[in-house]
């Protein structure tokens, strides 16, 4: 085969490469943050705590379904 050939295969096979592995990684990141949210009610609580607020659950459940919210609206 000629040269300009195998540099259009390796330049081709390049390009799918980074674009796969792109969305592969997209799509584990976006299944990890599902499956273990970064924020949780107990660190949610300590939070308030250390700022000087009383926490009740009706608060935490607010920022809880607020911070959901959140999440949805920006996808």
């Amino acid at each position: 085969m000629a040269t300009w050939v195998w540099i259009l295969l390796i330049v081709l096979a390049l390009v799918l490469g980074l674009v796969g592995g792109f969305y592969g990684a997209r799509r584990y990141m976006e299944n990890y943050i599902k499956d273990n949210p970064p924020i949780s009610e107990d660190q949610l609580r300590q939070m308030m705590m250390q700022m000087g607020q009383k926490p009740s659950q009706k608060k935490i459940n607010q920022m809880m379904h607020s911070m959901k919210n959140q999440s949805r609206n920006q996808k």
